[in-house]
């Protein structure tokens, strides 16, 4: 059995062992052809989860359909048992048991702006381990937990409606290596384009034929057989930089589409982050392609689910729709009502941004190449974020079963997330846009932050030696920010699974 076998043998019997497991192609509801898997995962009791694979073939893909269902359902019974015991407390109040670095300051995790959060504000706190010295560090819950159907006794978002970014699991004997790297290439990725993508799109083209072409001649022809896969499929895929300051960060959009392509495939965003940028570059492409069928399947015409997915679709009616964020919900909606040229002319003002083109010699300048074992991906990764903090919430070994699954959510304060979703913003962040302004950039955002209030402009919430090296308070200003990002939230949050079209919205 090769490693790719084993690794999905362990995922699936991990998962069965606490609940019932699904699978089910989603390549049939686009036209890449680009092998994509869904899963999802039924227990006993409580909420179901769902995960997306994809890949060059059906294999890859179903390892990572599986790998993304492992990270929740492996890290949930762990997880809940913290919230459950989850202590209460003011920071103050613990920094005087356990020192300041013994517990996570809320301002560094990049609060929403206008927080009312204060000092003495009691909240629900438990346990990660520092990764790099194994000592316990105190972490908000929000930041712990990666959906709403993890309570602590004070409930979710205290501080922050809780994502899953960060989330990642791994097999074998290398198992929590493989899931604390994969969370944090998760953290870089959103690091990297918060606001540099979608939205806030630079517009900073990658010359991928080149690229792909620098690759041939060193034997190396995966990128351009997706690349060439991709354009068969009437899609010109548009790759942008988004950062190299970590390591290389690019997302992936499509462009030109073909008569017949599917509306919300037009919407359709691949990220990826990876010290390598061929492998990174790759990822994204593949990523975008799953995106285009995840977002058709999820949110498109439900007659087609019920032909291309019956056995999927009849459980699914069983399961309940559930809590929705309500903004996600209606706009998810108000695309799924649209037209191939109205999803165009909704996704067009920022997909079509061109600044500049980003050479291959430009990109492998700022690339470590090469396909690196857990261990030393991971040590690779730890020394690029050198001065940041590296806490890991991780499953129980018992908890992964006999295949020996890991799971964990890695927390790294300072790094960035869920800026125009949410309102959240730090020091990372706030200094881009600040700089973005002062060059008098073409891309959007140099006036998303300011040095003074006013109506519709809400405090950035920092630390006070933040506060002192960004030259003095900040203002977010909301109702700009709203203004930017227009009819584009789809491409940041979107609720469950089939829920606008069951609850008749769309």
């Amino acid at each position: 059995m090769g490693s790719s076998e084993a690794a999905a043998a362990a995922y699936a019997s991990a998962l069965r062992a606490s609940g019932e497991l699904t699978e089910w192609s989603l390549t049939g509801y686009d036209t890449t052809g680009v092998p994509v898997v869904a899963t999802a995962w039924d227990p006993q009791d409580g909420p179901d989860a769902h995960g997306v694979g994809y890949g060059t073939g059906e294999l890859e893909a179903r390892v990572g359909a599986l790998g993304e269902l492992a990270e929740r359902v492996v890290l949930s019974p762990r997880l809940s048992r913290l919230l459950a015991g989850a202590r209460r407390a003011t920071r103050a109040e613990l920094v005087a048991e356990v020192g300041h670095g013994g517990v996570v300051d809320p301002l560094e995790l990049a609060l929403p702006a206008g927080s009312p959060y204060g000092v003495d504000q009691p909240l629900d706190w438990v346990p990660a381990v520092r990764w790099r010295t194994g000592e316990q560090v105190l972490v908000p819950a929000d930041a712990a937990g990666f959906d709403a159907s993890l309570r602590s006794p004070g409930g979710p978002g205290q501080l922050f409606t809780p994502v899953s970014n960060g989330l990642g699991a791994g097999t074998g004997d290398d198992a929590l290596v493989r899931a604390v790297s994969h969370g944090l290439l998760e953290l870089l990725q959103r690091d990297g384009d918060t606001v540099s993508f979608k939205a806030l799109d630079t517009g900073e083209v990658v010359d991928v034929d080149a690229l792909a072409s620098h690759l041939a001649a060193d034997g190396d022809d995966g990128l351009a057989g997706v690349l060439a896969r991709l354009r068969a499929a009437g899609t010109t895929p548009v790759v942008k930089l988004a950062s190299t300051e970590l390591v290389p960060v690019v997302f992936c959009h499509g462009s030109a589409e073909a008569p017949g392509t599917p509306p919300l495939a037009v919407g359709a965003v691949g990220e990826a982050a990876h010290p390598d940028a061929a492998l990174a570059v790759r990822k994204a492409l593949l990523e975008h392609a799953a995106s285009r069928a995840r977002r058709v399947f999820a949110f498109g015409p439900l007659d087609d689910v019920e032909r291309l997915s019956p056995d999927y679709w009849a459980r699914e009616q069983r399961r309940p729709v559930g809590e929705q964020e309500e903004r996600a919900l209606r706009e998810a909606a108000a695309w799924a009502r649209l037209d191939l040229p109205g999803l165009r002319a909704a996704v067009e003002p920022a997909f079509s941004r061109r600044s500049r083109t980003v050479g291959a010699p430009e990109l492998l300048a700022a690339s470590s190449p090469g396909e690196r074992g857990p261990a030393d991906l991971l040590a690779l990764l730890l020394a690029r974020l050198e001065g940041f903090d590296v806490l890991v919430v991780a499953s129980d070994e018992r908890d992964g079963g006999a295949g020996g699954v890991r799971s964990a959510k890695v927390v790294v304060p300072g790094l960035e997330v869920e800026t125009l979703s949410y309102g959240r913003i730090g020091e990372r962040v706030a200094r881009r846009l600040l700089d973005r302004g002062a060059r008098g950039s073409a891309a959007p955002g140099g006036d998303l932050v300011t040095r003074s209030g006013g109506p519709g402009r809400l405090p950035v919430r920092l630390t006070a030696d933040a506060v002192e090296r960004l030259g003095g308070p900040l203002w977010w200003d909301a109702a700009r920010a709203a203004e930017v990002l227009g009819p584009l939230y789809p491409l940041y949050r979107e609720p469950r699974r089939h829920a606008p079209q069951r609850l008749g919205l769309a």
